[in-house]
């Protein structure tokens, strides 16, 4: 087989490949054999039809199926004997293809880029000096407690106020017609609660509970939904019940059910210890960011198009999935799908740099993770999984997603090789700054 690969850029390569005659005839006559084995044609035996009889019938399928296979392994065989690091489908030009005669054919790849390392030990980062607030603890406290709050139908009125929270049935029009997520039932939401359009929230106030009633509202002109923007709607809406939280008091006895501690104090220093560990590790993410920037900013090359690609797919679908449907009283404004790539794209850009950067650090370094602990991890991320850790571990099963795990594992620990040999500087938090942990107290299980 003769190879011959130009170099079109820095990520990119085009490569030539012939392959010669004897090695078409073999993979002719072995997908007419495996053809003759499975197929079945009235007069003929199994495994006995004459190549000339499946030639007629199926020649296209078999030749469009040869060349797909030579192709593969003549790829496959090139980028491993020549070490390319190919992050693209191939763009295949085939030549023409037939039984006895060589075949050529170029196809055209994209490829990591040869980073040129320079000084990425001991670069310099600043760690601003962080405390845990007492504000700070009551404020979890405070969040733990919402967390176990009540909802009690309220019985002493039939109207809705500000800050309530309702069970609705509503069903919304535009223009006469419904639209996506124009309807629910038994639906709850906070009025004031900021969860739904603003519009339709303050338009509850004064419903009463039973009675249907109508509600107009026109939607924001920046609506996510186009066809929903700027647009006049109609909901029939009936408010099931009228619900108020009621929190529980924040004593002995909540730590002691909730908090799993023997008292208020003990539950406020465990939150204490929870909130200056996330702080700690708020801090080395902030300097690993440090770290990355710099590296980012002292390095120019070019992001393959794929690799740009792919991860703003992945930062676009979990975008979306954090929003959810843009419709029904929900979802207010939300960029456009054009719109959200553009404005992610500088996101996904820098991630795919410090991607390959890391990468080629972590080559020079000889850093790396062994399967036993990749498989270690999977046991970890299993056990944490709960009632998903079958399906968990069936996905970790195949060889893609433990290589993806195997790179996460080698990013951080070359990250922590990175900072291990900076140069960290500890300085005070600037007057007009201001920092805080935004930490969500996990609820501990209750005592039985």
């Amino acid at each position: 087989m003769k190879v011959d690969i130009d170099v079109l850029s820095p990520i990119q390569r085009k490569i030539r490949v012939e392959i010669p005659g004897e090695t078409v005839t073999e993979e002719f006559t072995r997908a007419y054999g495996t053809l003759g084995q499975r197929t079945r044609i009235k007069g003929f035996r199994a495994g006995k039809v004459p190549r000339r009889v499946l030639q007629g019938i199926y020649g296209d399928e078999v030749k469009s199926r040869a060349l797909a296979n030579l192709v593969q392994q003549a790829l496959r065989k090139v980028v491993q004997d020549q070490g390319l690091q190919v992050v693209s489908h191939p763009d295949v030009e085939p030549g023409k293809l037939a039984e006895g005669d060589p075949f050529t054919f170029s196809a055209v790849v994209e490829v990591k880029p040869e980073i040129e390392l320079k000084n990425y030990a001991g670069l310099e980062v600043e760690r601003i000096k962080l405390e845990v607030q007492e504000n700070q603890v009551d404020e979890a406290l405070r969040g733990f407690q919402d967390a176990h709050a009540q909802l009690l139908p309220v019985e002493d009125r039939q109207v809705v106020e500000h800050g309530d929270f309702v069970l609705i049935d509503f069903v919304g029009t535009v223009e006469g017609k419904p639209f996506p997520g124009n309807k629910g039932e038994n639906y709850l939401l906070q009025v004031d609660g900021g969860r739904s359009l603003p519009q339709f929230e303050e338009a509850l106030v004064g419903l009463k509970t039973g009675v249907e009633q109508a509600v107009t509202l026109t939607f924001p002109k920046e609506h996510g939904a186009r066809e929903l923007a700027g647009k006049e709607a109609l909901f029939r809406v009936r408010v099931r019940e009228i619900k108020k939280k009621v929190l529980p008091a924040l004593d002995d006895e909540f730590a002691k059910d909730y908090g799993e501690c023997g008292s208020l104090d003990e539950l406020k220093e465990k939150v204490r210890g929870r909130l200056a560990s996330e702080l700690k590790e708020m801090q080395t993410r902030e300097l690993k960011e440090q770290l990355l920037t710099q590296m980012i900013e002292a390095h120019s090359f070019e992001v393959p198009a794929a690799m740009l690609d792919q991860q703003l797919r992945y930062l676009m679908e979990s975008h979306q999935r954090e929003v959810g449907s843009p419709g029904g009283p929900e979802g207010g404004a939300a960029p456009s799908l054009e719109g959200l790539r553009k404005d992610l794209e500088p996101q996904a850009r820098r991630q795919v740099q410090g991607t390959l950067l890391v990468e080629a650090i972590a080559a020079k370094e000889k850093i790396a993770v062994s399967d036993a602990e990749v498989q270690q991890r999977v046991d970890e991320l299993v056990r944490s999984a709960r009632d998903q850790s079958v399906a968990l571990r069936d996905y970790y099963k195949r060889e893609e997603a433990q290589q993806d795990l195997c790179s996460q594992m080698v990013f951080k620990r070359t990250l922590d090789f990175l900072l291990e040999r900076a140069k960290v500087k500890d300085v005070e938090l600037p007057k007009s700054g201001k920092a805080s942990v935004k930490s969500k107290v996990d609820e501990p299980k209750k005592k039985r």
